[in-house]
């Protein structure tokens, strides 16, 4: 019996690349891995999805594949945001029906949550709102994929899930200083700033308070999912509630690793986005109570290290 194929869509970013390296450290037997990235074809083309489908005949998909940027992005092209990832998600779920694919998991974001929800957010509030504003597009276009996930299982039985982690970041990751995200932005400003001996500026008051999943942290739980985790409603991947921080706590332990020592302000005129976002892990926790996260500072640590050592080839 042939060994199941696991696709692997976004297979060259962040999580792709946490995940290829888990897999490359700890080879499984159980499965065959097979990384896509942009370059082996458009997933908002039906029929290009269609054939690379046909060409690996995946038992298991991991679904990461997203248009993804930070509040900047966000605001800009809310129609690219909207339009293209409701387009990938409804090819890789009719192709993954199409083809038998015992368990599809598609990666979600806890932006998507409601504006005004209670905190801690917790799986059973996804559609209980409206989202934040500023990013009101990708979430809409990202709760779809729940709804979706539990049509085709009414309609048809799959298993199709979804995982919603927290902010994602390390290596790999998008360092670009307009569209990226709240860490890998930081990092590449504060890198230049060190290279020109500038101060630096972070937008916003710095109270913000946000909760942040090391990328090789998701790609373990994405293991441990793909292999036990069988249920239609999606599950919330982060550390624990006490662990969020303020963005304020972010930008020093960035500064830290980056041995920078010029000054540092905050400006207030900016937005600080939505408050805060708090998830609860209490459904992850019971399921898997031992897991251990990596911390905020070993992980920005070794974003930081592995940014200035690979600047000329990182995205940015």
């Amino acid at each position: 019996m042939s060994t199941p194929v696991v696709l692997v869509t976004g297979g060259s970013g962040l999580v792709g690349h946490a995940l290829q390296d888990c897999v490359r450290e700890s080879p499984s037997t159980n499965f065959e891995f097979v990384f896509l990235s942009s370059k082996d074809g458009d997933l908002c083309d039906a029929e290009v999805t269609e054939q690379l489908f046909i060409k690996y005949r995946p038992t298991y998909v991991l679904h990461l594949a997203a248009v993804v940027g930070g509040i900047f992005a966000n605001a800009t092209y809310p129609v690219d945001f909207f339009t293209k990832n409701i387009t990938m998600n409804n090819n890789v779920l009719r192709s993954s029906h199409l083809h038998g694919v015992k368990k599809t998991i598609s990666c979600l974001s806890t932006c998507i949550f409601p504006a005004d929800a209670r905190f801690p957010v917790s799986e059973n509030s996804l559609h209980a709102g409206p989202p934040y504003a500023s990013h009101q597009a990708y979430a809409y276009a990202k709760r779809m994929v729940d709804v979706a996930n539990r049509a085709y299982f009414e309609q048809y039985g799959n298993l199709f899930t979804s995982v919603i982690p927290t902010n994602i970041y390390g290596p790999h990751d998008n360092f670009h200083l307009q569209n990226s995200h709240v860490i890998p932005g930081l990092i590449h400003k504060f890198y230049l700033a060190k290279q020109q001996g500038t101060a630096v500026t972070v937008a916003g008051t710095g109270i913000a308070l946000r909760q942040f999943i090391y990328s090789r942290d998701l790609a373990k739980l994405l293991l441990w999912a793909l292999e036990h985790y069988d249920d239609v409603d999606p599950i919330i991947l982060c550390g624990d509630p006490q662990d969020e921080v303020p963005i304020r706590t972010v930008v020093h332990q960035v500064a830290r690793a980056m041995n920078f020592t010029n000054p540092i302000h905050f400006d207030a005129s900016l937005p600080d986005g939505q408050y805060k976002k708090t998830a609860s892990n209490a459904k992850l926790r019971s399921l898997l109570p031992n897991f251990t996260f990596t911390s905020l500072e070993h992980g920005i640590s070794h974003t930081v290290a592995w940014f200035v050592q690979n600047y000329s080839t990182s995205r940015h």
